[in-house]
């Protein structure tokens, strides 16, 4: 898939996710995944150390979730569900997640996006039924995720120095400094 179809689909649920930032990045062999800690309730801070980062299959699949937390604990079981059906195959465990949360009648009304990685690649879930690998190995949702792309795209390009933990813990601090939504109780695990 390519980046254009990441920033339509995730532009379509943005409207209604606005609660956190999450980002994923794959960097000379190394993957991380990290989020904020705020949770809100509309315009009020109602948490500021949630833990929005997941690890699933004994820590060799690592979850970020946005979105409403009831709705993506709920994607997240059903996540595990299907890579223990298709022992570990994350992609094709993510597929079917996609599949089931699109045409569910229960799940299709769940508000939540989801990055899903292994010690390979990095994939987006959404409930339109995408799912999608970005191709230049930079993945985010959320209300403060075009902030963290765009750092990451940065990082990657001109701090090659950095280890992706370092550029996602950098990116995650860039999107707390501009989106209110986001705050600097950072949350990063590794592959």
């Amino acid at each position: 898939m390519t980046g254009h179809f990441l920033f339509t689909s995730i532009d379509t649920k943005m409207e209604k996710i606005k609660s956190t930032t999450v980002v994923a990045i794959k960097h000379n062999g190394q993957i991380a995944i990290g989020a904020d800690g705020q949770a809100t309730m509309g315009n009020t801070v109602a948490k500021s150390n949630v833990k929005k980062i997941r690890k699933l299959q004994e820590g060799k699949i690592i979850t970020g979730f946005a979105g409403s937390t009831a709705d993506a604990f709920t994607l997240l079981e059903r996540l595990d569900e299907k890579l223990a059906t298709y022992t570990g195959n994350m992609k094709r465990a993510a597929v079917e997640l996609a599949k089931d949360w699109r045409t569910d009648r229960y799940l299709r009304r769940l508000e939540a996006m989801m990055i899903v990685a292994d010690k390979n690649e990095i994939l987006v879930i959404s409930g339109t039924g995408d799912v999608l690998e970005p191709d230049d190995d930079i993945a985010s949702i959320g209300s403060g995720s075009m902030y963290a792309r765009s750092a990451a795209m940065g990082l990657k390009r001109h701090a090659t120095n950095l280890t992706a933990e370092e550029m996602v813990r950098e990116s995650l601090n860039i999107a707390a400094d501009i989106c209110i939504y986001t705050n600097h109780n950072l949350v990063v695990e590794t592959l």
